[in-house]
């Protein structure tokens, strides 16, 4: 969990006013050194990235639906997908390298150059961010750019942001400034679904690092409504990998012994 003394800062991302242009998904690319993914047309809306992983640390989805307010026609829900940056990781308390650290932001950063590919990480993540890729196993996912932090620069998705949709900066003065927000866009025609996500300190990985405002139900945006967090899971994980550890050095130890 967070726990150091310094300002947690995070993102809000507010998908009233996202307007699906794809700039953040291209700044992440270019500033993280990315490879590029030639996904072609989905044939889902004008969603060619389709989710978040190794090679896509910003996702915009977009999603049709009926318009609330009449039943005719078309409304586009726009959201631009980032890993979440848990108060409770799970990702960070499986990794048995150390790859996986907490920086001094609050923010979760994955080092690939430690990571030996094991994947617990992936498992754990209870919205599937993390994704090892297929070259060399390592698994990567956003760091919040950290290198920009730390140099007194706003990540780069955020900067590149043309509506604002992306807000970056400490994380509580992002919660203020998103409910405040929330009761303009509630007060709105198509607002009336509208609703903080990952705001809540008491969900079940202790709030999000970055959260959202969203128009509809998590899951119209395919993000899970009760996000968990389990040490009984991570027990089980451990426990497994421990069993297939002594199984591989017990087997080892045979081949030496029958050798002898």
């Amino acid at each position: 969990m967070w726990q150091q003394g310094g300002t947690r800062m995070g993102f809000f991302t507010d998908t009233s006013v996202c307007i699906g242009c794809k700039a953040c998904e291209v700044a992440c690319k270019e500033w993280n050194g990315i490879p590029d993914t030639d996904t072609g047309w989905s044939g889902n809306s004008y969603d060619n990235t389709m989710a978040l992983g190794s090679n896509s640390w910003r996702h915009v989805a977009f999603v049709e639906r009926p318009r609330p307010d009449s039943g005719e026609g078309v409304q586009w829900l726009m959201s631009s997908d980032v890993c979440k940056h848990c108060t409770r990781a799970a990702c960070l308390e499986v990794c048995p390298t150390g790859a996986i650290f907490r920086s001094e932001f609050g923010t979760v950063v994955v080092q690939d150059d430690i990571c030996n590919g094991c994947g617990y990480c992936v498992a754990a993540c209870p919205f599937g961010v993390l994704e090892r890729r297929q070259d060399d196993g390592r698994a990567f996912k956003c760091t919040l750019c950290y290198d920009r932090l730390k140099v007194g620069e706003q990540p780069a998705c955020a900067k590149a942001c043309p509506t604002e949709s992306i807000q970056f900066g400490p994380l509580e003065e992002l919660k203020e400034r998103a409910q405040q927000r929330l009761e303009v866009v509630k007060s709105t025609p198509d607002g009336g679904g509208a609703r903080l996500y990952g705001a809540d300190s008491s969900d079940g990985v202790g709030g999000f690092g970055a959260f959202f405002l969203l128009l509809d139900e998590p899951e119209t945006y395919g993000m899970p409504p009760a996000p968990s967090y389990r040490r009984s899971d991570l027990a089980v994980m451990w426990g497994a990998a421990s069993v297939a550890a002594a199984v591989l050095v017990g087997g080892i130890a045979g081949a030496f012994g029958w050798r002898r």
